[in-house]
């Protein structure tokens, strides 16, 4: 083959059409070469050396095939400074690659044309012209051009041309390496599919919704005439019927579109990472929210979000504490002492195979156990550094002077407190709540429970003193009264928290006498209002 289009890596450099000998592989682009003019031999070149020995490959027949000499036209016939071979390659470049693919057409001329200069020109040269489409001079008989400029001088200031170019194109910086293109193809973006120029995929959601309707025509006058004799509706309608499906379908691409758009679900790479910091827990948990998002904007879906993922936390951190209180753990920073030890014998109630046993069980033994993380969300709930907060409505708190505002480091936090609730302190007094107490009358011929002289009372952990006072005398035990306090705190809410006193023993449907009794608590204490 003696014809190689050849389109260079970097822009601006000689680049062009290239032909190359059969034979030798010579490069006879700048000079006169033989082509064969044999259907047999197809862009067949032959350097004038090869030639004149008679040396040929393949089909070529020397003796019996024609041939033409071809030389280069490089002389001017439109403008000064191009020759009519570079007027022939910006046509064939143009039809190739298209009009305004200017940085392509500039490769195929080659010669270190850049692309402004290529559409310069044509633009002058052609669309400018005052014989448009055809350039001014096109008339065969119009030899001003040549005569002007002799071949000579035209080829001398072609190379000179040439080798500025060249030299300048060396000594230049390095160019920056290619960014990643921009262009709207499914690679360009880090959601596989996803078109970021045309903001489509390139698989939609019914993505054969179009099939149903890419060949359907309504013609003029279409409806006009009356439904057919056996009954049947008339086509139109059916037409109509299948483009209100088509247009259900689009409205349901859309409405999905939208959504993907609203909560950012095309930032893979952000949403990963923020992923890979929640726990397996958490994860699960995010996913069965994922739903919620399609009816939901994306502020409150996300606070929703971490509202449930809150909530899973405290859950967890609830489980922890009433483990460590079963333990007899009274502290937090106990609690975290009997953490790791379980993690520690954990590690070493692994029973070791034969084969650790006989080659490596020395090996792993000298390993350090490993540590189990808890969640962090979790061990934030739990941790000794938690602050205490007073509840709100104990009002007349009183602070010693010496502690208040002057000495931070010695704050009172969950599990390490430096003031204890009990009284004791090591420095100061202890902090006093003015709050009445109720006091619940005993009930005539009712004898008190006496929790003390029985064991392993179901949910008598979960009271208060004063919780544990009231269902010793009227008699309760701690399980039902449970029971009953949740169906009032959950009336109580739905009713904006303030019930009646015959609400409260419907809901408990127990003697009247002991619902009293029960309504009265819970208003004083302030879980209740009265209505």
């Amino acid at each position: 083959m003696g014809l190689i289009k050849k389109k260079t890596a970097v822009r601006g450099t000689e680049g062009g059409v290239k032909y190359i000998c059969d034979v030798c592989s010579a490069d006879i682009t700048s000079t006169v070469r033989i082509r064969c003019a044999h259907s047999a031999c197809k862009d067949y070149d032959l350097c004038v050396p090869c030639f004149s020995e008679g040396k040929f490959t393949r089909e070529h027949d020397p003796p019996m095939h024609p041939f033409n000499v071809i030389e280069q036209h490089s002389i001017p016939i439109f403008a000064d400074d191009w020759g009519a071979d570079e007027e022939s390659l910006l046509l064939e470049g143009a039809e190739t690659y298209g009009l305004g693919s200017w940085a392509d057409i500039a490769d195929h001329i080659g010669g270190f044309r850049d692309k402004d200069e290529v559409r310069d020109h044509y633009i002058k040269t052609y669309v400018d012209s005052a014989r448009f489409p055809l350039p001014e001079h096109c008339s065969p008989q119009d030899t001003k051009m040549t005569q002007d400029n002799p071949r000579d001088q035209f080829l001398s200031r072609k190379k000179r041309r040439i080798e500025e170019r060249k030299t300048a194109n060396q000594n230049a910086t390095p160019s920056a390496p290619k960014q990643k293109p921009t262009s709207s193809v499914p690679s360009c973006h880090e959601v596989q599919g996803f078109m970021p120029g045309r903001l489509e995929f390139e698989t939609e959601f019914y993505n054969e919704a179009e099939e149903a309707v890419q060949h359907m025509q309504f013609d003029p006058g279409e409806g006009e005439g009356p439904d057919r004799a056996d009954g049947q509706p008339d086509e139109l309608k059916l037409k109509l019927t299948v483009m209100e499906i088509y247009n259900n379908k689009l409205t349901a691409r859309v409405e999905r579109k939208k959504m993907i758009f609203e909560h950012q679900l095309l930032e893979y790479r952000r949403n990963a990472n923020i992923d890979k910091r929640r726990t397996k827990e958490e994860r699960d948990l995010y996913m069965k929210t994922k739903p919620f998002a399609r009816v939901m904007p994306r502020r409150d879906f996300d606070e929703f979000a971490r509202d449930i993922e809150y909530e899973l936390n405290l859950r967890q951190a609830i489980a922890q504490l009433q483990d460590w209180r079963q333990m007899q753990i009274g502290d937090l920073k106990s609690g975290e002492k009997y953490e790791l030890e379980k993690a520690q014998r954990a590690a070493r109630a692994q029973q070791l195979g034969s084969f650790d046993r006989n080659f490596g069980s020395s090996r792993m033994s000298n390993k350090p156990p490993p540590i189990a993380e808890t969640p962090s969300a979790v061990n934030a709930l739990t941790a000794t550094d938690l602050v205490l907060k007073p509840l709100e409505g104990l009002a007349d708190t009183t602070i010693p002077q010496a502690q208040a505002g002057t000495d931070d480091k010695k704050s009172m936090t969950n599990g390490t407190a430096n003031i204890n609730l009990s009284g004791a302190s090591s420095n100061t007094a202890p902090i006093v709540f003015s709050k009445p107490k109720f006091t619940i009358p005993p009930i005539n011929n009712i004898a008190p429970f006496k929790f003390e002289e029985q064991n392993n009372i179901p949910d008598l952990h979960l009271l208060t003193s004063e919780e544990r006072e009231l269902c010793s005398i009227l008699r309760i035990m701690p399980k039902p009264y449970t029971v009953m306090k949740e169906g009032v705190l959950k009336e109580a809410i739905k009713q904006g928290g303030a019930l009646k006193k015959k609400t409260v023993r419907d809901i408990c449907r127990i003697d009247s006498t002991k619902g009293g009794k029960l309504f009265d608590f819970w208003t004083s204490v302030g879980y209740l209002q009265k209505a």
